[in-house]
């Protein structure tokens, strides 16, 4: 008997090109009118001509390419020059705010490539100056200028986290990880996993950042990205001692040490979180070592600020009144600007938890309410739950800080690796 003809297979279906969805982005904040945040930073001749042109790129890049010739009236760059020059501004921001008003001058042949460099110049003289809303609002025009340009787009999605604008940052980062996917930028979209990361660290879910830090980690390894795989163990390492996972919190510090290399500019930085888990071990003599020989490297002036805060609490937890009160003067140096301080109710807190353990119970409360305060306004629901802890603290005058314990082999080991790292580092003085 001959064998059955065999049944002939079915057609493979053609496979289908999968096309990433790119997700809109949140425009705006709680200002009242587009761009407002440039109005509510800067004044006069200087805040008008700089929010017009912030408002004419966005709009450039939201009309579709044919209408862009007619968005602007005859004589309208003419008159916005007259009123750039009115504003007597310094040279360099001069320069890069006529190179973006080309838009207007030229808005059928600008290039987003001539806008989005504008724009980026704009916000650094703009970051530089503490401005942030002003960077804000010009890099989003760049990336609304520029639509497929992820790496704009995560410096949006930055930007308006470090203002605790988190539905917008949390859009922007979310966008970034289909454009990066979508145009194959693999740098992008592992920095948006640890943008996204990192949001939700400053919110306290713990659990949802570990998650976008895995990915990231994934992402940078895959792609042979050594500097994003140090700053998610980094990252990791931060979630690791604030949910004290001790053990593992060392390990991960080793292995960010190792990724990053002994030149990398972070290591200030990551020396400056071990202190911080050596704090919460009560280890205060090896932690104040580690964070006074870290805190001279550290340049960005919310880095400081966390800095000192964490000084104060370790010099609390040693008695040192003297290094307590120095950290105390430099952290209330910052009050004014609270809400552009991203560190600044973990720095008020840590100073906090010093003054309890020495004792000064007038300082821990004054720096525990001005905590709970600037988080209720910014929405970060960790840090009023450990303000009213230490407030509760103060209430019935007992320590937070209390327990003083000497350093195991381990931690001595990593102590060595940090002053190796450190050695010969030149300061910031």
């Amino acid at each position: 008997m001959s064998d059955p003809s065999p049944m002939p297979r079915p057609a493979r279906k053609p496979r289908r090109r999968w096309r990433w969805h790119v997700p809109p982005a949140l425009m705006h904040g709680a200002e009242q009118v587009e761009g407002g945040e440039i109005l509510a930073e800067l004044e006069g001749p200087q805040a008008l001509v700089m929010w017009q042109l912030a408002r004419d790129i966005a709009l450039w890049g939201s009309a579709d390419p044919e209408r862009r010739a007619t968005l602007f009236v005859p004589g309208a760059h003419a008159r916005w020059t007259e009123q750039l020059e009115a504003a007597a501004l310094d040279a360099g921001l001069e320069s890069s705010l006529r190179a973006a008003a080309e838009v207007i001058r030229s808005p059928d042949t600008v290039t987003e490539g001539e806008l989005t460099a504008a724009c980026r110049a704009v916000a650094q003289w703009a970051d530089e100056r503490e401005l942030l809303g002003t960077a804000l609002a010009f890099v989003q025009a760049g990336a609304v200028a520029s639509p497929r340009d992820a790496a704009l787009g995560y410096q949006v999605g930055l930007l308006a986290r470090r203002r605790a604008e988190y539905p917008r940052a949390e859009s922007w980062f979310r966008r970034v990880i289909g454009l990066g996917r979508q145009a194959k930028d693999w740098d992008s979209y592992a920095r948006a996993f640890l943008g996204l990361a990192n949001l939700y660290i400053q919110r306290g879910n713990y659990p949802a950042a570990r998650r976008f830090l895995i990915r990231c980690l994934r992402a940078a390894r895959r792609h042979g990205f050594r500097e994003l795989q140090a700053m998610a163990y980094h990252d990791l390492f931060a979630i690791a001692v604030k949910t004290e996972q001790f053990a593992e919190a060392n390990e991960l510090a080793r292995m960010a040490f190792r990724a990053y290399g002994p030149r990398h500019p972070r290591i200030p930085e990551l020396a400056s979180d071990v202190g911080v888990l050596w704090l919460m071990r009560g280890e205060f003599a090896a932690a104040l070592d580690a964070l006074r020989a870290a805190h001279p490297h550290i340049t960005h002036p919310c880095d400081q600020l966390l800095s000192w805060g964490n000084i104060a609490r370790a010099a609390g937890g040693v008695g040192d009144r003297s290094i307590f009160d120095q950290a105390w003067d430099q952290i209330w140096s910052y009050a004014g600007d609270w809400h552009n301080r991203q560190n600044a109710p973990w720095a008020l807190m840590d100073a906090a938890r010093g003054a309890t353990t020495l004792r000064d119970w007038l300082r821990a409360e004054r720096a525990a309410s001005t905590a709970r305060e600037i988080a209720q306004r910014r929405g970060e629901a960790h840090v009023l739950v450990e303000a009213e802890s230490v407030l509760d603290s103060v209430n019935r005058r007992s320590q937070f800080d209390n327990s003083a314990t000497a350093p195991d082999a381990q931690v001595q080991s990593l102590a060595h690796d940090i002053s190796r790292y450190l050695a010969g580092r030149p300061g910031t003085g």
